[in-house]
């Protein structure tokens, strides 16, 4: 089993995560149950930040979309981190955990006026455009409001990562930015620098995510010099900073090959610099976005096992207390994952079992054919990996109520997310007052 942080299997042979055994944890809040190690989110988070800025000048941004939550934003505070916010929620987010605004970035393709009014309005370091409409409306609204925003412009290089379809953002025919092999990119920096009420202070791009190839990082940084290189000679204008995004793959099943962060960084900064003294451009500033490979090894799930059936021949289903609601990438991507009873961690396996969700969906698949000690109802099954979107994109089909999340370290757990209750499924219904009875 590939273990991170401080998980392990303790002394009576159940699955421990920061000295508290899984058990302990399951019987005290319920499952499903969302638990994060937070000895391990920690230091995930200093290895890519030491990673960096072992090279030179660097800043490392937490995205907030994997796992937005007002005590992970602050440990990713108290790590020297900076924030990507994707809206106008994960903005209000940063805002409410008090992170520090001059260190949060605002990316998004169709940010609304509200948003950008916010993000103005609370001082937000930077402003990532990702189009020509939104270049005009935030230049707009700053000239109404008499301030000077500063922005990074979005490009779209051409590097198809090799990843998942839903997931690769670098390719020209994406949603996001402003294309750079057609020119676009090269326009949308003329049209920036002319909007005297936004203040352009470099470039970010993205070319997927889960990526384990160094050289497709290598080759989108060496085509975003390239293009400041262009800049400086077309545009008289050199970069202060230069995001390369991230996607940087991390272990969810066989066959995953993380690589060393210091790989990562060196693809990048060692381009950077390389780059820098060809072409005679001034070194900017890297930021990185490494996304799931903070959060994501740092979590697992616990259910609780219920129902099985057993198709002979065929297949045996177990079913357990959560499913597609706490987790729906496996029936969105076909996502893969490990897990282990948590009551039984030293046994051996002993039979192949397919888990089950309980959604009212034949789909609603979290793992099929894992190998297993003999399964039983009661038994805690952890799945690992789970610290990223999972939580992020969970959601209420069936009515199923959302699960707690506990942060845990130290031999001690804390809850930092409180589980949905039936009330709260109904919060927001308006029954008429012509249906009542």
């Amino acid at each position: 089993m590939y273990f991170t942080g401080t998980m392990k299997i303790n002394e009576v042979g159940h699955l421990e995560v920061g000295g508290v055994d899984a058990l302990d944890l399951a019987k005290e809040f319920g499952t499903p149950l969302w638990v994060m190690d937070e000895a391990g989110f920690r230091q995930n988070c200093r290895t890519v930040r030491d990673a960096f800025a072992e090279l030179g000048d660097s800043l490392v941004i937490y995205a907030s979309k994997t796992l937005c939550n007002l005590s992970i934003l602050s440990i990713v505070d108290q790590e020297g981190l900076g924030l990507d916010v994707a809206s106008g929620g994960e903005l209000y987010s940063a805002l409410q955990a008090g992170f520090p605004m001059n260190k949060v970035y605002l990316h998004g393709n169709n940010k609304t006026p509200a948003e950008l009014d916010l993000a103005v309005e609370s001082g937000i370091g930077r402003i990532v455009v990702d189009n020509f409409y939104e270049l005009q409306l935030l230049n707009s609204l700053c000239a109404r409001k008499g301030k000077k925003q500063d922005i990074m412009l979005r490009i779209t290089p051409g590097v198809e990562a090799h990843t998942h379809e839903f997931i690769r953002t670098g390719q020209i025919d994406s949603k996001f930015g402003f294309t750079l092999p057609d020119g676009q990119a090269l326009e949308a920096v003329r049209a920036a620098l002319d909007c005297p009420h936004l203040n352009l202070i470099g470039l970010h791009c993205h070319i997927g995510s889960q990526i384990f190839e160094m050289e497709s990082f290598k080759h989108a940084t060496e085509l975003m010099m390239g293009f400041l290189n262009l800049l400086k000679q077309e545009c008289r204008f050199e970069a202060a900073e230069l995001d390369m995004g991230g996607g940087f793959g991390i272990y969810y099943f066989y066959g995953d090959e993380p690589r060393d962060p210091r790989e990562w960084a060196g693809a990048v900064m060692n381009s950077v610099f390389e780059k820098c003294r060809e072409y005679g451009l001034k070194i900017p500033r890297v930021i990185v976005e490494p996304g799931r490979s903070l959060a994501g090894p740092a979590g697992i799930t616990l259910y609780t096992v219920g129902s099985y059936k057993e198709v002979k021949g065929i297949r045996k289903y177990i079913a357990v207390d959560g499913g597609m609601t706490d987790n729906p990438r496996p029936a969105l991507y076909g996502s893969q994952y490990l897990a282990m009873l948590a009551n039984k961690a030293a046994q051996e396996a002993e039979e192949t079992v397919s888990i089950a969700g309980k959604c009212c969906e034949s789909g609603d698949m979290l793992i099929w054919d894992a190998k297993l000690p003999r399964v039983e109802p009661g038994d805690i099954l952890a799945v690992f990996a789970t610290g990223a979107y999972n939580y992020a994109m969970s959601m209420n089909y069936n009515r199923v109520p959302r699960p707690a999340m506990a942060l845990v370290g130290g031999g001690r757990a804390d809850l930092i997310l409180k589980r949905e209750s039936y009330a709260d499924l109904i919060r927001n219904d308006v029954l008429l007052e012509r249906f009542k009875r």
